[in-house]
């Protein structure tokens, strides 16, 4: 696999994809929309904000007239709203390539989804596990599918309490709360990689993260988002990690993606690692039995 410089040029067409990216209406996701879009795919679009989408999908379009995306109504923080949607893209389609796990919430104030999670682990690491449960089916019924789950660096300080996962019993640290969560989101594609190993039509489970990017999940970080707006990369740049995982033939299940300059903060897409605490398959499969019997939910 040659690691130089790959970039959307070496996304081969499209046509006849169909392709679902959480998180679209901003930073890595839209970027990811129009990529896909501009290659031939049809994109599907979940949001919690139909008319942001909207105005996303309409700035696709003057570009890209051919442009195909679907924009569905998916709320990542509620089990309800994605067993709807789950249903609802299950019923529409009769395929889908590829599920790129982009959406999530960052460094926000405590609270709780309406299903009595910490936000952050809620909408970042229970909602796709559900998503994907929901959705592979359909994944299964698609020839050489693939799943992309979306890390971070911020799985370098994650230490999931597994007795206190939604902080109700600790005072809140909403930084310790979203490297948590973004440790979760490794643990989860590690683990989904294992048990899907030998079953039939099963997808490729890859999983990337953009470095230090400038993003809108910035907007909760005060100073950092100050310093990040300075040496942070373009989003054009930070979803690189995320194209080649969907994409990269030389690829196997359980293989990651991240920038290739200084700490992975920066550069072109290669293959990474993460850390030791995140390779922990007993906590992986801790947290995978946790979050079937938090959410009610099992593949």
């Amino acid at each position: 696999m040659s690691n130089n410089k790959w970039n959307t040029s070496n996304i081969p067409d499209q046509t006849g994809k169909v392709v679902l990216i959480t998180g679209a209406t901003s930073g890595l996701g839209k970027e990811a929309a129009k990529v896909f879009a501009t290659k031939g795919a049809t994109v599907i679009m979940p949001v919690r904000n139909t008319e942001k989408a909207k105005t996303v999908r309409e700035e696709i379009v003057k570009t890209y007239p051919n442009a195909k995306i679907d924009i569905r109504s998916l709320d990542l923080s509620s089990l309800t709203s994605i067993k709807l949607f789950s249903d609802e893209i299950s019923t529409s389609y009769n395929q889908l390539d590829i599920l790129i796990n982009n959406a999530g919430v960052m460094y926000c104030p405590f609270s709780k989804t309406e299903d009595g999670f910490e936000m952050q682990m809620g909408t970042n690491h229970l909602g796709p596990y559900a998503l994907t449960a929901q959705l592979m089916p359909l994944i299964l019924k698609s020839a050489n599918s693939r799943i992309v789950n979306t890390a971070s660096l911020a799985h370098l300080t994650g230490n999931i309490d597994f007795e206190d996962i939604n902080w109700e019993n600790r005072a809140y640290k909403t930084m310790q709360a979203y490297a948590d969560s973004k440790i979760a989101n490794l643990y989860f594609h590690y683990e989904l990689a294992k048990k899907l190993q030998g079953q039939e039509n099963a997808p490729l489970v890859i999983a990337a993260h953009p470095g230090w990017t400038k993003t809108e999940l910035d907007r909760h970080k005060g100073i950092v988002s100050i310093i990040s707006s300075i040496i942070g990369q373009k989003a054009e740049m930070g979803v690189m990690p995320t194209l080649r995982a969907a994409i990269e033939t030389d690829v196997k299940s359980g293989d990651y993606f991240g920038p290739s300059g200084f700490r992975e903060m920066r550069g072109d897409p290669i293959k990474v690692k993460s850390n030791e605490m995140s390779l922990n398959a007993q906590k992986a499969e801790q947290l995978w039995k946790l979050s079937e019997q938090l959410t009610g939910i099992k593949f």
